[in-house]
């Protein structure tokens, strides 16, 4: 599309329903609901009022005098952003007196204000400019050499925008979308009158202050004050095509604003149902990746890992895959071969994967990362209520009372969803947090939690049983809701198990280390304080009672009667971009698209008949299954899209020696990443700027991902792996991803309605989207649960098996941070490193103290799996017993600690609790030296002469 700006109007919609409000304005009857703003009402109306101060995604403020309007009947002159329109108003919003105030009032802001638009690098996108020209401003009376901002220092310390205060004219738009949109308010107006100026925090340089940098401020800059560097350095943009961010399950939609083939920025797109107009500091800036110079743009081969990499062409590469793949399954066997699909690349891609695993390599042995994060989801909620996904849309929580937020970090992981959650928290929502760690929900301003329940890592089940046993025996269910939309008789098996006295709040805080009075509170107050709504990450699939706990988290709600409606439900919030759609595209060895099992005859015969071949009834292996059978010999290839298992997976001794088993491991991704050192072949893969398709979000949202510029390697994802079908003998002819999600619908019936013409002209889409649910499913299981009567299972507390002890007495937990996302291959390579360049570990200042460690200094990190080293970080975050690191640095290795303990039902591994050991070090540890020197030989690429 063309570079146009969206349209601004000024002030929020109105939140009223009814008949509406009808007025005249210029001479134009409108109708509009009630408490809309005059300078909406303008503006919908096909007119426009100037204005400075005012910007529809914040609240109307009125500060700027120039939206002045005359109203009949009344008296002066109302600021129309802040004056509602009532029933047969009559509004004139040009007359000769309001040219004339506007006019004195723009000659005050460009008294003050530096006249350098030809160099500015706003020129051309500056509303001080615009309105300028609007109000017919032609003279100046007080001169042009303000004295009280010109010439101010500019703070350039953010790695991505500047700020310039000569050139801000104090509208206050940043400091309320700090405080409104973000709610982090890290910024304010200092001083009065002329004097008045915005400042971060205490008068900090942005890098220093709380300010998160997610780019709201500077979205909501009128002028050049706060501007983008890459706009500084390239120009403004000339066109901009709509996309979705590759980075976390909130799935926001930008503006990719391009000058020519570079892109300029990443503006939050306002009509995006994820995220309506927000951003974060990585979907807004953290882009340059995309042409980092590490970027790998040429196929590579080698005969062995210690030899350097040999740059060859598509076809040889693609040749030589196809050929590895079919030696290996003739000396070894058809199932010596598997795959691994990515949870960031799109719908397509995965499902192609995974179809090039079915019907080329006549196996099951497919699997996804969103298995070693989120499968716990999957088979819990399937269980329970009869469809793996969460049940709400985002928006929902605008409608919560209570809102409990367990094993996850939303303002770090999920940071767009974190605000609208604080939003709703400052507007009277109560929280309770139940995590190890004092994540910022507990206390941020404006927000705190009433209730932090600090359990001890890896008691996840117990105290949620203790909570049910509270409802239980108190009576606070909802009979109704059970009776009508449950199975009554399980119902009281399990009222029966929780009520049980061992299972009390009393009987578990040894255990959990949780105070029986503040469980006791938390519970009912789930229970009893309106609309609740559940939300879960990482800390409650990441165990070994993953599943258990996530129908634990089922069980609650079905209790209470808070599923079907808005504000309430069960909504895991998914890590990376497309887990959702990576687990809906039959990543899983046991699974087709959409959930069903490989063993069900009538629809293995659906893909049989669509894809000409016949498939495999059993189940193929996981990756770890994958790596024991490699080690053991029986298990000879692999084909990895998009994924690191090196640097993500557990157990990184156990992950090396199985790929290192292998005799041909291809790799598709943008750099020679951790599992990159074990390869064979390296096919480049594309960014999500360089590709059509699709991601699902954590609401279940598919959306469209467009392509924004040509694929700097040659090739999209889905094409690379059609290449290497069609040498195989497939004989695929997509010729856009398009047909792929027309295939993908035909053979799912959740996505039945799903087609590229519906997500143009809709927007988005939330499955099931098919004949049932024709415009899509925002809120799931309305009327009655997808497996019809819900499941209630009870759900004992079985103790891990990584036991604390005197050698090991510490629990390690991980995490995110805002500034990274996953394993860091894509921040790491953006300025983003600037807030985080190594991971720390946090250790509290009681266990500090005990061994004798100060903040920063370099600690060993012992578990049974092995031993690293990291800084220390002292804090009070973490309890007495508990440490915590972050995983987006691979010379950290935090993954060499974590155990091969997983979770009983998916084998989700339990990243979560691993009993570590720390002590003083005087560096990295000869491992990690070894590690790194090893990594640096793997990555050598013979010079071009070699190879030709």
């Amino acid at each position: 599309m063309g570079f146009t700006r969206e349209a601004d109007h000024g002030t929020p919609p109105a939140l009223a329903t009814g008949p509406g409000v009808t007025l005249t304005i210029d001479g134009e009857r409108i109708t509009l609901p009630e408490g809309t703003s005059i300078m909406r009402a303008a503006s919908l109306s096909g007119g426009s009022i100037p204005k400075l101060c005012a910007t529809d995604n914040i609240e109307s403020f009125g500060s700027c005098r120039l939206c002045l309007v005359e109203v009949e009947g009344r008296a002066g002159y109302p600021a129309s952003c802040t004056t509602p329109i009532a029933e047969g108003m009559v509004v004139r919003t040009q007359t000769d007196r309001l040219k004339q105030l506007r006019r004195g009032v723009m000659e005050l802001y460009i008294s003050d204000h530096p006249l350098d638009c030809l160099t500015c690098a706003a020129n051309g996108d500056c509303e001080l400019q615009d309105q300028a020209g609007a109000v017919g401003l032609r003279d100046v009376r007080y001169g042009y050499d303000g004295a009280t901002n010109m010439g101010q220092p500019k703070d350039q310390s953010n790695p991505y925008f500047d700020f310039d205060p000569s050139k801000c004219i104090v509208c206050s738009r940043c400091v309320r979308a700090c405080d409104e949109v973000q709610g982090t308010f890290a910024l304010t107006i200092e001083g009065m009158g002329f004097d008045s100026k915005v400042a971060a925090s205490q008068d900090d340089a942005f890098l220093s202050s709380e300010c998160v940098s997610c780019g709201a401020c500077v979205q909501a800059c009128p002028t050049a004050s706060l501007i983008e560097k890459k706009v500084v350095e390239t120009g403004t943009p000339d066109r901009a095509v709509v996309t979705t961010c590759a980075y976390c399950g909130v799935g926001c939609t930008f503006r990719a604003e391009m000058r020519g083939e570079e892109l300029v920025r990443m503006v939050p797109w306002k009509d995006g149902k994820a995220n309506r107009g927000h951003s974060c500091v990585k979907g807004r800036f953290a882009w340059g990746y995309a042409q980092h110079q590490e970027r790998i743009l040429n196929p590579m081969i080698r005969a062995s890992v210690s030899e350097p990499w040999r740059e060859v062409s598509w076809d040889e590469a693609i040749a030589h895959t196809a050929s590895e793949f079919r030696r290996i399954q003739e000396k070894y066997g058809r199932l010596a071969v598997g795959g691994i699909t990515s949870s960031r690349c799109t719908n397509e891609e995965t499902f192609l994967v995974q179809k090039l695993i079915r019907q080329g390599f006549g196996n099951n042995n497919v699997d996804t990362c969103a298995r070693v994060c989120h499968s716990p989801t999957g088979y819990g909620l399937k269980t329970t209520f009869g469809t793996s996904a969460g049940t709400q849309d985002f928006d929902s929580v605008e409608q919560a009372d209570v809102i409990l937020v367990i094993g996850a970090n939303p303002t770090d992981a999920h940071p767009v969803f974190g605000s609208r959650m604080k939003q709703r928290l400052r507007q009277g929502a109560k929280l309770i947090v139940i995590d190890p760690r004092r994540i910022d929900l507990v206390k941020s301003p404006h927000v705190k939690a009433e209730h932090h329940l600090p359990l001890r890592p890896g008691t996840n089940v117990a105290l949620l049983t203790a909570m049910a046993h509270v409802i239980a025996t108190e009576k606070l269910y909802d009979e109704t809701f059970i009776r009508t939309r449950c199975d009554w008789d399980e119902f009281q098996d399990w009222a029966d198990f929780v009520s049980e006295a061992a299972r009390s709040p009393e009987a578990i805080e040894p255990l959990t280390g949780v105070p029986a009075a503040d469980l006791r509170a938390a519970a009912r107050l789930y229970a009893t304080g309106g609309n609740a709504a559940i939300y879960y990450g990482l800390g409650v699939t990441e165990h070994s009672q993953g599943s258990s706990t996530v129908m634990a988290i089922a069980n609650l709600a079905m209790a209470t009667g808070n599923i079907g409606r808005e504000g309430v439900g069960v909504n895991p919030l998914r890590g990376q971009n497309n887990v959702q759609g990576a687990c809906d595209m039959g990543s899983f060895p046991h699974e087709f698209s959409g959930y069903r099992h490989v063993s069900d005859t009538a629809v293995r015969e659906t893909f049989e008949a669509a894809w000409g071949v016949t498939l495999d009834s059993e189940p193929g292996l996981r990756i770890p299954n994958m790596l024991d059978a490699a080690t053991d010999g029986s298990f000879k290839g692999l084909f990895i899209q998009g994924e690191d298992i090196l640097q993500s997976d557990p157990n990184t001794h156990h992950v090396a020696a199985g790929l290192a088993a292998m005799e041909c491991v291809v790799v598709q991704d943008l750099f020679l990443n951790e599992t990159a050192n074990y390869a064979h072949v390296f096919l480049p893969g594309s960014t999500f700027l360089e590709k059509d398709g699709t991601f699902t979000n954590a609401e279940r949202r598919i959306q469209m991902v467009r392509k924004v510029m040509a694929p700097l390697n040659g090739y999209a994802d889905w094409e690379v792996v059609q290449l290497v079908a069609n040498a195989m003998g497939l004989g695929w002819t997509y010729t856009h991803p398009s047909e792929i999600m027309d295939e993908i619908a035909a053979l799912t019936p959740t996505f039945a309605g799903v087609h590229y013409d519906r997500l143009e002209a809709e927007g988005s889409l939330q499955w099931p989207a098919n004949d049932a649910a024709p415009s899509g499913t925002p809120t799931m299981h309305i009327d009655g649960f997808v497996r019809g009567k819900g499941k209630f299972v009870v759900t004992d507390y079985v103790p891990t098996d990584e036991k604390t002890g005197p050698r090991f007495p510490l629990l390690l937990t991980t995490g995110r941070i805002l500034s990274h996302y996953n394993v860091g291959a894509q921040t790491r390579r953006t300025a983003n490193t600037a807030w985080h360049p190594e991971d720390r570990l946090e250790i509290h200042p009681a266990d500090a103290e005990n061994r004798g460690i100060n903040d920063g200094d370099w600690v060993s990190l012992r578990s049974r799996a092995g031993e690293t080293t990291l800084r220390a970080l002292i804090t009070e975050r973490v309890a007495p017993g508990v440490v915590y690191t972050t995983f987006h640095h691979p010379d950290t290795q935090a993954n060499v600690i974590t155990t091969d303990y997983s979770d009983w039902a998916t084998n989700c591994p339990e990243y979560k609790v691993t009993a570590v050991q720390i002590g003083l070090s005087n560096g990295p540890s000869d491992w990690q030296e070894d590690y790194a020197d090893h990594a640096r030989q793997s990555r050598r690429i013979a010079p071009l002469e070699a190879a030709e």
